[in-house]
């Protein structure tokens, strides 16, 4: 069989998996994550003995100590993997819900003001609802993070969409053994064949596959890379939603409580740098340069960051690399940060607006008037004030785990959570009614 054939087939029981998935209650499904969650825990030494495989590979092929600490699985990992999949049982489902019902007027009845509407449309006393639905068959196309698996695979079921996982080389081993888990405990309780597929191969020519399914993936979202993700988009014959990549700010502003903004920033960039939501630039107002970049240059190399500065910033401190056109535009995921000076909250959304990838920008103000500027004129799926940008997260804005974050407009943006992974249709009643 060619990988070609393979993957149809592969799509083909993704979707009749679909169809037995919308038949399942919520109550049923909470139980199959619950047992899912179970059988993580209880194959976690398997899982960590697979995973110290991939981790040993990854050493071996050169990984940064920030991609290495993106695989890595310890016992903590895969207990919050598995509370992941609680919570998501804990949540609502969406599944079924009424977004919004009316009633059309009955014959005779006009509209009120009394005009009859034009383009002869005519009173049908009809009963429309708008209802939340699965989206289908979902594919997910991720890179070194494993935990991801869980995540995808766990708001898929949820929302009664069967999912087709694709992991990066560097976890295949942990992902095959995360998805033997889950499915190992999910079947105990009911859950359908094929609902969660894994891609063993790590052919590249997979990815090529999957998102051409056209008639049996409805939908794919990748998870990586600004390269994985444009070799989707070139390829993809299906809807992608997608971020390219994570180049997040934090604007300092000259009514900033320093002591806070110094706390901030060092989270953003040093808690996980590694991570999309990690900050990779940091804009300073004119006013308090000259006092807070020597400060922040002091905490931020002790923690071995490098710092690349413009000119404006490393006359302040003459140590910081100087930074290049292309740093505007860089996502280093690694312990680097570029500084620049800007005159106004509005150059920095000017800034941010030109350079960033839209995805989560801060800024550190006292001043409402300043507070108001940015989140107005920044246009980022996330926009904080006084706040750290790592809190971009599906688990940390109350949606149990995310599928992904999204920069695109259509459809979702930002976290995405169980609605985010529904579409919905109209269900209508009548009473015999007939169009004149």
């Amino acid at each position: 069989m060619t990988l070609h054939d393979e993957m149809v087939t592969m799509g083909q029981r993704a979707l009749a998996a679909s169809r037995a998935l919308a038949l399942l209650g919520a109550r049923r499904k909470n139980g199959i994550l619950q047992t899912m969650a179970d059988q993580l825990i209880s194959d976690s030494p398997l899982i960590q003995q697979k995973n110290a495989a991939d981790m040993e590979a990854g050493r071996q092929a050169g990984l940064s100590v920030a991609l290495l600490d993106r695989l890595q699985l310890t016992s903590a990992r895969i207990e919050a993997m598995a509370q992941g999949l609680r919570n998501v049982a804990a949540l609502p489902d969406p599944i079924g819900r009424t977004i919004r019902r009316w009633t059309r007027p009955s014959g005779g009845v006009r509209p009120s003001g009394g005009v009859r509407p034009s383009g002869g449309v005519r009173p049908s006393g009809l009963q429309i609802v708008k209802r939340r639905v699965p989206i289908g068959v979902i594919g997910i196309i991720y890179e070194s993070r494993p935990n991801v698996t869980a995540d995808a695979a766990a708001l898929c079921f949820k929302t009664s969409n069967a999912v087709i996982l694709r992991g990066g080389k560097e976890a295949a081993r942990s992902n095959g053994a995360i998805v033997q888990a889950m499915t190992t405990g999910g079947v105990r309780k009911g859950l359908p064949a094929d609902a969660i597929q894994f891609i063993q191969t790590c052919d590249h020519d997979a990815i090529r596959e999957l998102v051409q399914l056209e008639g049996l993936v409805d939908l794919v979202i990748p998870r990586g890379g600004e390269a994985l993700i444009r070799t989707v988009m070139e390829n993809a014959r299906v809807p992608v939603i997608k971020h390219y990549k994570g180049v997040c700010h934090v604007f300092v502003d000259q009514s900033a409580d320093l002591d806070m903004a110094l706390a901030i920033i060092e989270n953003a960039k040093c808690q996980r740098p590694g991570v999309c939501n990690a900050i990779e630039k940091v804009l300073i107002h004119e006013a308090i340069a000259a006092s807070f970049l020597p400060r922040m240059a002091e905490r931020l190399q002790a923690r071995g960051v490098e710092l690349r500065g413009d000119e404006a910033a490393r006359r302040i401190v003459p140590a910081l690399h100087t930074a290049a056109e292309a740093d505007w535009t860089t996502e280093y995921l690694d312990l680097i940060l570029a500084v620049r000076i800007v005159p106004s909250v509005k150059a920095a959304a000017e800034h941010i607006n030109r350079y960033g990838s839209h995805h989560s920008d801060a800024i550190v103000a006292t001043s409402a008037t300043a507070q108001k500027i940015f989140t107005d004129e920044v246009d980022s799926a996330c926009v904080y004030v006084n706040a750290s940008t790592r809190f971009t997260d599906g688990g940390e804005f109350g949606m149990g785990a995310e599928i992904g974050i999204s920069t695109d407009k259509l459809h979702a943006r930002g976290p995405m959570g169980l609605e985010e992974l529904t579409t919905y249709k109209y269900v209508i009643h009548g009473t015999g009614q007939v169009r004149m």
